[in-house]
């Protein structure tokens, strides 16, 4: 049996940092030996105390696998968090943070793979969902896409103007959202959880998905992937991933 390729570390340097919502921030860096990755991988992000202790973390790409030697994360603030404060108030562009990966294997999706592809996100979950989104769109795919997406407020919508954008352009992509804790005025779209109608609904539009990624904390992902059970569509269909309440 062959014996696995460790991953190793390396030093990249922080090129950009974009402000998505009051929580979350996006940070580009660039990578010396870039490493391909495949939409819906992760990477691992350690800091170095200057005792000497450290503190790992993983984060999903939020960029297309295209977008070669540029790396982006997208990194949610956790009050408690060991590592995500950090980066939110002292990362600035030219620092040095290593990484590692790409990470991860049955969450990721190839446009050579087709569709109808139907992605599920809560909260910064829809950050591993984004890069699927890029690497469609810089693949040139027309595969027809669904994205149902939970957000605690419109100001929590990460990614929002991205995603209007797609919605407003591809004819093949349709952009669910619903907000459960609060919403504009004038606000005409789902003001609730997620739930059988808002899943039911997505697939009358896209049809029978051959793919779905459900991503978010453990009760979101459970509840997602149970709906589009329910709305008939084979569990060998589905694949998840679960963004633990801590650790950030």
């Amino acid at each position: 049996m062959a014996t696995p390729t460790r991953i190793a570390w390396q030093t990249a340097t922080v090129e950009r940092v974009s402000v998505e919502t009051p929580t979350v921030k996006s940070f580009a860096f660039r990578l010396p030996d870039w490493q391909p990755f495949r939409a819906g991988q992760h990477f691992d992000v350690r800091l170095t105390a200057p005792d000497g202790y450290q503190a790992q973390r993983s984060y999903s790409a939020a960029s297309a696998p295209e977008s070669e030697g540029l790396l982006e994360l997208t990194i949610e603030k956790m009050p408690d968090g060991e590592v995500s404060p950090y980066f939110h108030d002292v990362v600035v562009p030219g620092d040095a943070v290593e990484l590692r990966g790409p990470i991860g294997g049955p969450f990721t999706w190839s446009a050579t793979a087709g569709g109808p592809l139907l992605l599920v996100g809560g909260g910064s979950g829809v950050v591993p969902l984004m890069s699927m989104l890029r690497h469609r769109r810089a693949a040139g795919s027309d595969t027809p896409v669904a994205l149902v997406y939970s957000a605690r407020t419109w100001a929590d919508v990460i990614y929002r103007d991205v995603l209007e954008g797609i919605a407003a352009v591809d004819l093949a992509f349709r952009l669910v959202l619903t907000l459960t804790r609060g919403h504009p005025d004038g606000w005409a779209g789902h003001t609730r959880r997620v739930d059988a109608g808002m899943i039911e609904g997505a697939i009358a539009v896209l049809g029978r998905p051959r793919y779905v990624f459900c991503c978010g904390s453990d009760g979101f992902v459970e509840n997602a992937a149970n709906l589009v059970v329910a709305a008939g569509v084979g569990p060998e269909a589905v694949r998840t991933e679960r963004f633990g309440p801590t650790g950030q």
